[in-house]
């Protein structure tokens, strides 16, 4: 019997233990509470934030995003585009298989982006792809080629976005991508108890770096004080969006870590410019003026948060940093007030979901100060929807001259910001211009901007178009919030994309 080495026995000893701590990281399980539940288990099939964050260990595109927000090759190699931009040529990579064992090819892209340009499919993102996207075609079993209805700057962005996600062509034809997703990401759907949570397994298969935890476990609260809770309790590792108000206490709790970056949600209130008093460009400048933001920011988002300058937030790179053209200034608004003839004040109406009727609150005690009587109608998520997006005689019965809402688009696309809610074509029901505004001028400088593949140039445009928007006042602009989420110290490889998309892929827990 051949005797080992003591140095051989201390090896393998070593070896053991370095394979013993790898089994035991990657048995471990990442917890996330978010505010809300997924939508859909369908990527083309949701526009919501949260529901990215659920779907995104899942699927993958052609192209996504480091951590340092740069554009970066994903399930494509390289890709380019013809002179005139029309036509964008992407290369796949070899090699991939989906969760259901489907090969990545050609055919497999085509179609998941054919599904997107068919409206009988009725997804709801599909809109922002079809209105750019003309065709989708395979060239050879590795290639794929673009073509766009006029050039858009923004194509590799949108690309780059859940909407450009691709989903297995088996899955698809099979017709339960809505409830049991299927991509090609380092994590695979395992169960979904709707109201209770979504839990994923690592993918064995996975083209890339095998994932260091063995599964991903996502539950959800609209409680804020739960989401807090959880998170200092130890019963979840990731909490995301953490309320403002518990930011200060996590980030003095050793144990936890506090996400704390710009964020891209713009909150604003839609004037409906068809109301009375709200068809006159001086009284909206009016309420603008008699809007103390910075007051906003500091009691409702305990200062987490940047008062609005221009449509754009402060991540967005055309954003414009020498604006401010409405400073709080009372004595300002009461003389537009009264050259346009509303001396004595007026009445208006402003419908609000609860999360949101703190900011109508502070605004009508604001806007009292004006002659301004601001009632303030507190709906439910479903009945605001369908008050709010309401056509314009809808809108005049029900008697609605106002709407707080936010938006984001993530920080990298500023024609996904303008045209849904400024451009005439985007009116309600079919777009998110909840008050119906219209300026051709600006219509125009969207459609320009968005086709400049200058990039110094389009960003003038944009910041003309934010000069505009101002100037029109169509919005009484608030402010943009920072995205705040806290973690477990003993959590590694978190990471934020601004809109409060937390990335949780390459995450890992410490012993």
């Amino acid at each position: 019997m051949n005797k080992l080495p003591i140095h051989g026995l201390r090896r393998i000893l070593l070896a053991s233990s370095v394979s013993l701590l790898a089994i035991g990281a990657q048995a471990q399980t990442l917890r996330i509470m978010q505010s809300e539940p997924p939508r859909s288990m369908d990527p083309a099939d949701q526009t919501a934030s949260f529901t990215q964050v659920v779907l995104a260990p899942m699927y993958e595109g052609l192209i996504g995003r480091s951590s340092d927000m740069e554009i970066v090759p994903v399930l494509a190699t390289d890709w380019s585009h013809d002179d005139s931009g029309l036509v964008w040529t992407f290369n796949l990579r070899e090699g991939v298989t989906f969760h259901d064992g489907t090969a990545l090819d050609s055919a497999a892209v085509v179609n998941s982006f054919q599904r997107l340009l068919d409206p009988a499919r009725g997804l709801a993102a599909a809109g922002r792809m079809r209105a750019v996207l003309a065709d989708v075609e395979a060239d050879g079993d590795m290639q794929v080629n673009f073509t766009l209805h006029s050039p858009y700057a923004g194509f590799v962005d949108l690309m780059a976005t859940a909407v450009g996600w691709i989903v297995s062509p088996t899955a698809d034809g099979a017709g339960n991508l809505g409830t049991a997703a299927v991509g090609t990401g380092p994590f695979r759907f395992q169960e979904w108890e709707s109201g209770e949570y979504v839990s994923q397994t690592a993918f064995d298969g996975y083209w890339g770096d095998q994932p260091q935890l063995e599964g991903l476990h996502f539950t959800w609260s609209s409680e804020p004080s739960v989401l807090s809770m959880a998170v200092q309790s130890g019963e979840v590792d990731v909490v995301n969006p953490l309320p403002p108000i518990f930011a200060q206490t996590i980030a003095n709790n050793p144990e936890l870590d506090l996400i704390d970056q710009p964020g891209s949600s713009m909150f604003w209130v839609s004037l409906n410019v068809q109301s009375d008093a709200l068809e006159h460009q001086a009284v909206r400048q009016a309420l603008n003026f008699a809007t103390n933001k910075d007051a906003l920011v500091q009691a409702l988002l305990r200062g987490y948060g940047t008062p609005a300058t221009s449509p754009l937030s402060p991540t967005n790179p055309a954003w414009d940093d020498t604006l401010n053209p409405y400073p709080y200034d009372v004595e300002k608004a009461l003389e537009l007030l009264d050259a346009a003839g509303f001396a004595d004040g007026f009445s208006m109406s402003v419908a609000v979901q609860e999360p949101e009727a703190s900011i109508a609150e502070a605004l009508q005690a604001m806007w009292g100060e004006i002659g301004v009587d601001l009632q303030i109608r507190r709906l439910e998520s479903g009945v605001w929807s369908e008050a709010a997006f309401n056509d314009p005689d809808a809108k005049a019965a029900d008697g609605l001259d106002a709407v707080i809402a936010s938006w984001s688009s993530g920080s990298f696309n500023s024609d996904l910001q303008f045209r849904p809610l400024y451009a005439t074509s985007s009116w309600a029901p079919g777009g998110a211009n909840l008050g119906f505004f219209s300026s051709g001028a600006l219509d125009d400088l969207i459609d320009r901007a968005a086709s400049e593949l200058d990039a110094d140039a389009r960003r003038d445009l944009y910041v003309e178009a934010q000069k505009l928007v101002n100037e029109e006042a169509p919005h009484v602009l608030l402010y943009s919030t920072r995205d705040l989420a806290a973690m477990r110290q003993s959590v590694d490889g978190v990471w934020l994309i601004p809109g409060g998309v937390v990335q949780v892929a390459g995450a890992s827990i410490a012993d």
